[in-house]
């Protein structure tokens, strides 16, 4: 850097020392990034109105948690005229799926994946020996704060012992200094495949995730880093991380009801919907019915030609043939066939049916029905409600 510019550097800092509300303006956003970077606080005078270190890089992210197919049903076609319960006063309580988010997030980086070790490799005295020397150098260019020079000897490290989940952990941390949290987030993994049990894994991956705004799985890596290896700084990241994820477990919570409620509701007005049209195909059968019967000659029931019933030859009354048995008299009384349950009952009977309408056909046939136990009784019977008078 010439001097000329290290002039105008030097007059810039002067002026903020001077007027700190200078480093509001908007285009100095990169400087003020970077010496917070670097653990400096920026005077109160140095923020907006309203303004402070927790929301001047980030506003409230609005996070959608209710996946499409919760509530997206295929409505079946209604019945005309039915209200759909589902149409009146629901959506409006489905509708609003958005929850004010507290907390800054970063955009992810996309760089290429990083160098990783070969498991599969026998690592020897000297390889190690070289890897704790190779970890050495970057632990004294991170507190020079030489990040970028550190990710080299780390990766030497981790290639030559890549069986260490401290030196994934370790090149984990740095990234997220860096933040680069998705290239923490393969290292941690890779950490965590070593030894499931490593507190340092866990950590490095929920403040990763964390700044990405994956809420709900950095809080569950920072409870396990904290039972296996609580510090102050993982406590600190709960304290943010925490709240928001709660906040969408009650949403989630609150949606999956309204889903459960709205199903319910759609089930019980199919229901109904079917009980309707059943209860009007049924009305509809029985007004075809009572219109068939009232359309029936005599007016009587049960399928009697001439309003009588079974089928008598030419029908009753007035349906006999001409020729009538021996002793039946031409006024008949049909009341007193009507008024006879046996007889009702027994017109209900194909056999009996037959034999009677055989008898009407030709009276002589009489004789053969008369060794019939069924039948006789019942021809007697009709012989002495159709007998004149005595």
């Amino acid at each position: 850097m010439d001097a000329a510019t290290l002039n105008q550097l030097k007059l810039f800092i002067e002026q903020c020392k001077a007027n700190p509300s200078l480093l509001t303006d908007p285009s100095l956003f990169f400087f003020t990034d970077y010496i917070q970077s670097l653990g400096a606080k920026l005077p109160p005078s140095s923020y907006n109105p309203g303004e402070s270190p927790r929301t001047r890089n980030s506003k409230s992210q609005t996070v959608d948690v209710i996946d499409e197919d919760m509530l997206d049903f295929d409505e079946e076609p209604h019945s005309q005229g039915a209200a759909n319960p589902l149409d009146e006063g629901n959506q409006s309580d489905l509708i609003e799926s958005d929850i004010e988010i507290e907390g800054d997030i970063i955009e992810p980086d996309n760089d290429p994946p990083q160098k990783m070790g070969d498991p599969s490799i026998e690592v020897t005295e000297e390889s190690r020996d070289a890897a704790q020397a190779a970890k050495a150098q970057a632990m004294v260019a991170i507190s020079e704060g030489k990040l970028e020079e550190a990710i080299k000897p780390l990766t030497e490290a981790i290639l030559l012992n890549p069986t260490s989940a401290i030196m994934y952990a370790t090149r984990a941390s740095v990234y997220i200094k860096m933040k680069k949290p998705n290239a923490a987030i393969r290292d941690a993994n890779a950490a965590l495949e070593i030894n499931p049990d490593s507190a340092k894994g866990y950590k490095s991956r929920g403040i990763a995730r964390a700044m990405l705004g994956q809420w709900e799985k950095a809080t569950k890596d920072l409870h396990l880093a904290s039972k296996l290896d609580y510090d102050e700084e993982i406590g600190a990241v709960l304290k943010k991380v925490e709240p928001n994820a709660h906040k969408i477990e009650e949403h989630r919570r609150k949606y999956e009801r309204l889903r459960k409620e709205r199903v319910e509701k759609k089930i019980e007005h199919e229901r109904q919907c079917r009980r309707a049209e059943a209860q009007a195909a049924y009305e509809k059968a029985k007004k075809q019915e009572q219109a068939s019967s009232s359309r029936k000659p005599g007016g009587m029931t049960g399928g009697f030609p001439g309003g009588m019933p079974g089928g008598f030859a030419g029908g009753m009354p007035g349906g006999f043939p001409s020729s009538m048995p021996e002793g039946m008299s031409g006024n008949i009384d049909m009341s007193k066939i009507l008024n006879d349950p046996e007889l009702m009952a027994a017109f209900k009977d194909p056999e009996v049916m037959d034999a009677l309408q055989d008898v009407m056909k030709n009276p002589a046939n009489l004789a053969k029905h008369k060794a019939n136990p069924k039948v006789a009784p019942i021809i007697a019977k009709m012989l002495s409600k159709f007998a004149g008078p005595q």
